[in-house]
């Protein structure tokens, strides 16, 4: 019976998958309701701690970009591209990668693609090089963020089962390990693909005309908006508050209040982003009802709601069939430590969010007896939803290539960030199982 249930949870998953969104965190509750009333299943409690850091970071990243901010984190960017125009291919994956690690999400970089694929196209570097790379970058980056759920709800967990654990120790085995990934599939995506002038899908888009003309005369930039100088010091505000964090994560005597226990991190950072959030506020003067319409704000409630559902429904079951799984499961991973990686990589195809991986899986790794070394080393496997090219900024990126190299391929699972995604997930996983045993183990 429970793998009837599992199977019942993983198509629950992929049905939701097929909306998307609040699609997929709405239909996840169908599937927690008939779990409870139907399998009998006792519930567990909803995911409170990973949504509300999402609200917090999400409120104050939204804040940032009404202020201006993001626009000119994407003006320094290109500066950067367009004085290294050869080496974008390098320069791109860092730049997305950069940004995903200052601000916790994945979803500031959309408008910094039209400028990559206009840089390399400028250069006569095949787009989908850059492209593809910097869109998995951006994702890749999440497990190194000091502000992301995911990396907020791993200290939050094992910092209550070694107290040893703390922001500093995750982050130098995830920087360096995802850093590692992002850099081998950039050298990977050099010489991937035919240059332009051979590659023959291009070459039938130059006889139309009209495309012919859109391709040779349109740049995509950002450097002719004159911002004001709030916008700057927006971003100067932000960076002082993930310095603050690590600081605060450093000296743990500062969040020592009185004879009760320290404050532990997940609620220091809910608290930093809020009381950062209010400061650019003031002082750039920022209108609060600009905050909810940017990319930034819209899409983290819709992240909030998808965790709320999905990660809800798979807790329920999992606690309720670990009893009965432990003891099988134990073994193999004990005698091959990659599977329980694979098994995080797997689910991220389906559920297309790190932050809900995490809260589906890292229980589940702690219940089976997971040394933290082994469970942080291999955070990177966290994301896997480049798998199936259905996600945001992937779609984005296609439909941002003028020149067509970036693509969805005839049989879909070939598309333009499935090498890429494998080089940077299996060789930052690699490295973080490495680190992880040097740092934590």
């Amino acid at each position: 019976m429970l793998y009837m249930e599992f199977i019942f949870l993983l198509l629950v998953l992929y049905t939701g998958s097929r909306y998307g969104g609040i699609g997929l965190g709405v239909v996840s509750g169908i599937g927690l309701v008939i779990e409870v009333f139907i399998f009998k299943m006792p519930p567990t409690s909803p995911p409170v701690t990973v949504m509300l850091i999402i609200l917090a970071v999400v409120t104050c990243a939204s804040i940032l970009e009404a202020a201006g901010g993001l626009k000119y984190m994407l003006q320094v960017a290109e500066r950067l591209l367009r004085k290294n125009p050869k080496r974008v291919t390098i320069i791109a994956p860092l730049v997305t990668y950069s940004m995903t690690f200052l601000l916790g999400t994945g979803h500031a970089v959309y408008s910094i693609m039209p400028i990559i694929g206009d840089v390399a196209l400028k250069n006569g570097i095949r787009p989908e090089r850059p492209m593809a790379a910097a869109s998995v970058a951006s994702q890749i980056a999440i497990t190194a963020s000091p502000i992301s759920a995911a990396v907020v709800y791993y200290l939050a967990e094992l910092s209550n089962i070694n107290h040893n654990i703390t922001l500093l120790s995750i982050l130098m085995v995830t920087v360096p390990a995802t850093l590692f990934g992002t850099v081998l599939m950039s050298l990977y995506s050099l010489r991937r693909g035919k240059e332009l002038d051979q590659d023959p899908g291009y070459q039938e888009r130059l006889q139309d005309p009209v495309l012919r003309e859109r391709i040779e005369t349109t740049t995509a930039t950002s450097l002719n908006e004159q911002l004001p100088a709030s916008a700057k010091n927006s971003v100067l505000l932000f960076i002082l508050s993930i310095l603050v964090i690590v600081l605060v994560a450093m000296f743990p005597e500062v969040r020592q209040i009185g004879d009760a226990k320290p404050i532990n991190m997940a609620t220091v950072i809910q608290m930093m982003m809020l009381c950062f959030g209010g400061i650019i506020m003031l002082v750039a003067k920022v209108e609060p009802k600009k905050v909810p319409e940017g990319v930034v704000f819209k899409s983290g409630m819709v992240a909030a709601i998808a965790i709320f559902g999905i990660a809800w429904m798979s807790d329920t079951y999992f606690q309720y069939a670990m009893p009965q799984f432990r003891s099988g499961i134990i073994d193999m991973v004990n005698a091959y430590p990659w599977t329980f990686a694979l098994a995080l990589f797997v689910v991220s195809v389906v559920v297309n969010s790190q932050a809900v991986v995490a809260k589906m899986m890292l229980p589940v790794g702690l219940a089976l007896g997971l040394e933290p070394a082994l469970l942080i080393g291999l955070m990177p496997a966290l994301y896997g939803y480049f798998f199936i090219p259905n996600y945001p900024s992937d779609i984005a990126t296609v439909n941002f290539d003028i020149t067509g190299t970036t693509k969805i391929g005839k049989w879909y699972f070939n598309h333009s960030f499935m090498a890429p995604g494998l080089v940077g997930v299996i060789g930052g996983s690699c490295m973080g199982y490495i680190l992880g045993q040097m740092v934590i183990g």
